[in-house]
């Protein structure tokens, strides 16, 4: 039950500054985890939720009419609703370091959170992550540039993720895209938490009607662009497509399908000449590619699992064929 690890389609790590760190549990009726993106100081995040059943925490913040715009963390957890107790550990770590919306006496760390559903796949239903997980893969991404490969699988908040609606085993993946031409300074990466009712897309093939359960992807995708709230929303929006082309069906309302966009404005996204929201286009597209990317590391990268709640294998590596990257 060891996760992958390699290069592949490169990483949301490809983002200079972005760190992803995971801790999990897995035997003694366990199979869940958790995962965190740190992002630099002053990054800005925002989300778009398309999912039925969705299990978040914080997202209202990332609204573009609120106050505050930058985002200190964000945790993707297994446990459901349960889970977004992971998010409390994150903010205690980023308050130990001096991380969040300065206040008199301290600072509030903005850390939005969502969960997806493994409940009781590790055999336990109340084996699930709390706010001590939450601190350990904070820690662990705080590390993240001391290590010389990337973990994929079964790994953080993928240990116990199944797609198809619990009848095949899903993981976490991740992969980055670079804009061309003028623009090729400009990075997009993602990370996927492939949780889905859906399967991988394939023309002509049907999703499977059998297993059991309630399910979400979770993504973050990051930019070292220099974007607006309003901009990261809009981009958040436009990566569900990555998704959609991804996995069939997706956005159903056994799903909590969630993106969230952060921007650590670290370099200029130059306007085309003519039509100045052509480059604002062409990040947003490679957004959804990157997910799409993400989404298929993670099908791909999973490993199969037994518990006292039964195994669940890979996806068969010859259906898994939704490009031919």
């Amino acid at each position: 039950m060891s996760a992958a690890a390699g290069k592949g389609h490169g990483a949301i790590t490809d983002v200079p500054g972005i760190q992803l760190g995971h801790s999990q549990r897995i035997g003694n009726g366990w199979l869940s985890g958790v995962s965190v993106v740190l992002p630099p100081p002053g990054t800005i995040g925002s989300v778009d939720v398309r999912g039925g059943g969705p299990g978040t925490h914080e997202t209202d913040a990332l609204d573009p009419t609120t106050m505050v715009s930058t985002v200190d963390a964000v945790v993707l957890t297994g446990g459901s609703a349960y889970g977004l107790a992971a998010a409390g550990g994150v903010q205690r770590w980023c308050e130990e370091n001096g991380r969040g919306f300065r206040v008199p006496g301290g600072v509030v760390p903005i850390v939005p959170a969502a969960a997806i559903f493994d409940l009781g796949r590790g055999g336990n239903f109340s084996a699930r992550p709390n706010a001590d997980m939450g601190y350990e893969a904070a820690l662990d991404a705080a590390s993240t540039a001391e290590r010389a490969v990337v973990e994929r699988g079964n790994v953080g908040a993928g240990t116990g993720a199944a797609i198809g609606a619990g009848a095949f085993k899903g993981g976490l993946g991740t992969a980055s895209v670079s804009l061309t031409g003028q623009n090729a300074h400009i990075v997009v990466g993602a990370v996927a938490v492939v949780n889905a009712a859906g399967i991988p897309w394939l023309p002509g093939t049907v999703p499977p009607t059998a297993g059991e359960g309630l399910n979400t992807t979770l993504v973050v995708v990051a930019t070292n662009a220099t974007l607006t709230v309003a901009e990261a929303k809009r981009t958040a929006t436009a990566a569900h497509a990555g998704m959609a082309r991804a996995l069939n069906p997706v956005h159903t309302l056994a799903d909590g399908d969630t993106i969230f966009a952060l921007a650590t404005c670290a370099e200029i996204l130059v306007p085309h000449p003519d039509i100045p929201v052509a480059a604002l286009i062409e990040l947003q597209s490679a957004a959804a590619e990157a997910v799409r990317l993400a989404i298929d590391d993670g099908v791909r990268s999973a490993n199969a699992v037994e518990t006292p709640a039964g195994r669940l294998n890979p996806y068969p590596p010859e259906q898994a064929l939704n490009s031919s990257i």
